[in-house]
């Protein structure tokens, strides 16, 4: 897997957890939901996505992904 899927599975998998979290434990739990979104946002236009850095210094490699293979 390379760095950009890691980062659509990462954030999938964040908000999947942040509404369920919202459903079951507190309404609270929204705001998770909109960090995430304002985090994806922000990332969109910077090019800087701290999740990216991390995924990066543990050793996955960038990749294209949606180049057709």
């Amino acid at each position: 897997m390379n760095l950009d899927r890691a980062i659509f599975a990462f954030a999938g998998v964040m908000i999947i957890l942040s509404v369920l979290l919202t459903w079951y434990v507190s309404h609270y739990f929204l705001w998770f939901t909109v960090f995430i979104g304002a985090n994806l946002l922000q990332s969109a236009f910077t090019g800087f996505c701290p999740a990216a850095a991390i995924f990066s210094k543990l050793g996955l490699k960038s990749g294209c992904a949606f180049e057709k293979k």
